[in-house]
């Protein structure tokens, strides 16, 4: 863990907000026509894969800890049990995907929980913490503002 007064590298600041492009572009490519299906399906697959990626990070931040808190290796596993069940209306051909990406957006900014909790206990970063708001809510509000354009 970074020492609590230590900062984030640049790249670790920009290449997470860069993050947030992918779901822009989706934002934006909703409104046509043509692009419509894809965008959607396109947000709902990154907002999957991201959602995923934050259980992993929790599940490292565990590991590299000396006395993880019980909860916290559960708690990292749902983001993936989420982000699969979340396409599951698809592969059976129900609604989708607005309330699968209303779940994920929601699963996102909810995971910020997650990171307090991780924060007070000094497992996380002030640093990283501030990161990780930044970037779940940006993602969750994308994601649940593409659900209720779905």
């Amino acid at each position: 863990m970074l020492a609590p007064g230590k900062s984030l590298p640049p790249s670790a600041l920009w290449l997470g907000l860069a993050g947030l492009l992918p779901q822009t572009l989706c934002l934006v490519l909703v409104f046509d026509d043509q692009h419509r299906f894809s965008a959607l399906a396109a947000g709902w697959l990154y907002a999957a894969l991201i959602f995923s990626f934050l259980g992993g990070v929790w599940w490292g931040l565990g590991v590299a800890d000396e006395r993880p808190p019980a909860w916290l290796f559960p708690i990292a596993v749902l983001p993936s049990l989420i982000a699969f069940a979340s396409g599951i209306p698809w592969m059976i051909g129900t609604t989708w995907p607005g309330p699968s990406m209303l779940l994920l957006g929601a699963g996102l900014i909810l995971a910020l929980f997650v990171d307090r909790a991780l924060f007070r206990r000094q497992i996380m970063s002030a640093a990283m913490f501030r990161l990780r708001i930044l970037l779940s809510a940006g993602l969750g509000s994308l994601t649940l503002a593409l659900g209720l354009l779905a």
